[in-house]
């Protein structure tokens, strides 16, 4: 039976865990001791249970799955499995990578959800740590699966699933077929391979959707804390609009770096199996989208302080290395700086944290 340690217990690492779970792999879910709640409620039941019905919506995968394991020891964690899953906020890679790096082997896998370029950085923090052998193979997502919620500890609600989900296998030379055959069991849906992470940190489609709807709409979200579909609400036709010229910058970025990307509604209908016509259209109707009844309440939320530093900043370290102007990414980063009062140009994913040399 094939097994996986998925590290980080939150929307989407109770998910996986569950839903690989239910697939009929052997899980064990870890978290730090610091963020235990998830865990603890987990350990004590040995089971998380996924609704069927949420505030009126129906949800997807309802059901039940038995965890082996939930623990708060990394070593423990990291002996369970050479699968690692690492479902966590971009700022919190670094942080889980660092407790990990003691126990990691050369037979370890780590699949990172979103990856934001974080196989680069956990590979430079490797050479960085005077490790050279350790072969460790990084994964990187665009994004997870799944979109879900937890309702309480132990609980959790399924209100979409991806058609597929785009990814990067770095080193490209670890690359094998064993690879690829466990990433299929691993992840629930069919895999598409990138060239490499920073194609899969281009692709990531929270680009331009979160970072500048919310910085957008931060009035009127802070204002009324949240309390209304962000999707549906937050999008109109002019920010629609300003989404579309943000995107010509991130395809013009990857064009200058040899990818040919897919638009924003293009990447859209094809992870949602849609054909909406525009992305004002897709952000009104997803049946995905409108079962989600919140927004961010404040510029503390994720998706400005996880998508700006880590999508919107090394894209405009991108653009930079090649000359490319893209003032709609760098005013968004500019704004959301000025709102929490952080110079994210200096604390984001820049090429150095990458280890990516100027060209």
């Amino acid at each position: 039976m094939e097994n996986v340690t998925i590290i980080g217990a939150g929307n989407g690492g109770v998910t996986a865990a569950y839903h690989l779970a239910k697939n009929g792999i052997e899980v064990c879910l870890y978290d730090n001791p610091k963020f235990s709640t998830q865990v603890d409620a987990i350990s004590d039941s040995g089971k998380i249970v996924a609704l069927s019905e949420h505030h009126g919506e129906k949800m997807m995968l309802s059901g039940s799955a038995e965890i082996k394991i939930a623990t708060t020891d990394i070593k423990q964690a990291l002996s369970f499995s050479k699968n690692v899953v690492m479902v966590c906020p971009s700022f919190a890679q670094e942080i889980f990578f660092k407790d990990m790096l003691p126990y990691l082997t050369s037979e370890h896998r780590i699949v990172i959800m979103p990856g934001n370029y974080g196989g680069l950085v956990l590979n430079k923090m490797k050479e960085d740590a005077m490790m050279p052998e350790l072969n460790l193979t990084f994964i990187d997502c665009i994004s997870i699966p799944w979109a879900c919620r937890i309702v309480e500890p132990g609980v959790i609600c399924i209100m979409g699933l991806k058609s597929f989900l785009p990814l990067s296998i770095f080193p490209k030379e670890n690359t094998t077929s064993d690879l690829l055959d466990t990433l299929k069991k691993l992840i629930p849906i069919p895999i598409e391979v990138l060239d490499d992470p920073i194609e899969a940190g281009l692709e990531n489609i929270n680009f331009g959707g979160h970072p500048l709807l919310t910085t957008l709409n931060m009035g009127i979200l802070e204002n009324f804390e949240g309390n209304y579909n962000y999707y549906r609400d937050c999008c109109s036709v002019a920010t629609a609009n300003a989404a579309a010229k943000m995107d010509e910058e991130r395809l013009a970025v990857g064009k200058s770096w040899g990818y040919s990307l897919r638009t924003e509604l293009e990447a859209m209908n094809a992870l949602y199996d849609s054909s909406y016509e525009t992305v004002y259209d897709f952000n009104r109707a997803s049946t995905t989208h409108v079962k989600i009844n919140s927004a961010p309440a404040s510029s503390k939320h994720r998706y400005i302080t996880e998508d700006v530093p880590y999508l919107l900043v090394p894209c405009y370290e991108l653009a930079k290395s090649k000359g490319i102007r893209v003032p709609i990414v760098e005013s968004c980063i500019h704004i959301a700086s000025a709102y929490n009062g952080e110079n994210y140009f200096k604390t984001g994913r820049t090429l150095e944290k990458m280890g990516i040399s100027q060209q």
